[in-house]
């Protein structure tokens, strides 16, 4: 089902871990990313881009991958570095965080002999593919992208606790016209990323 093909690594009995990140496009709320390392030629059926999963699937195969990963590094960058360094520079350091945090069941840190990055390249010592698309074309980096996907909205039920009034909960801080209208109508919570309000509040900062 993936494209990229993984076996060449396999059969060196190398040491793999995909990464990617979800929350780049959202004007509240951090951006989040996952660095997984799954058994080779172990495969869990059905995986796929987090995007193309229902919520109840995502969250089925994050406690599957969880189950059955080597290791699993989280990182995640909040709003007010994203404002300060922009986002692109935040998602490659929540992928950098992640990478580095990779921990075993026993809480031992594992570190790669390569990683696979969706579209990106991160400031790493680790060899690393870059592939466009990777959440749709190779299993590591599918594995991660609903691990990071499952738990940064995990902290919107949390989030949507302290600021009602935006339906953080449904939207999970994307800019949708509930949470657009909101913003004219209440104004920013501290989980805004400011940087990103600038065309809707217009005067209103």
């Amino acid at each position: 089902m993936f494209e990229y093909d993984l076996s060449e690594y396999y059969g060196k009995n190398m040491v793999l871990a995909g990464v990617d990140e979800v929350g780049r496009g959202p004007l509240a709320g951090p951006v989040v990313a996952c660095s997984v390392i799954m058994p080779n030629n172990e495969f869990i059926e059905g995986i796929r881009d987090s995007k193309k999963l229902s919520e109840k699937k995502r969250n089925l195969f994050a406690a599957e991958i969880k189950e059955k990963a080597i290791a699993i590094g989280i990182g995640v960058v909040n709003e007010k570095a994203i404002d300060k360094i922009n986002i692109k520079q935040a998602t490659l350091l929540a992928m950098k965080i992640a990478v580095e945090n990779m921990k075993d069941k026993e809480g031992n840190l594992v570190k790669p002999d390569m990683i696979f990055i969706d579209a990106e390249k991160i400031d790493s010592e680790i060899k690393q593919v870059s592939i466009i698309k990777g959440d749709d074309k190779c299993y590591p980096i599918a594995c991660a992208s609903i691990v990071a996907k499952v738990c940064r909205d995990s902290m919107f039920k949390e989030l949507e606790e302290q600021y009602p009034g935006y339906d953080l909960i449904n939207n999970k801080g994307y800019g949708t016209k509930k949470h657009r209208e909101a913003l004219l109508e209440l104004g920013p919570t501290p989980i805004h990323r400011m940087s990103f309000l600038k065309k809707i509040l217009g005067n209103k900062r």
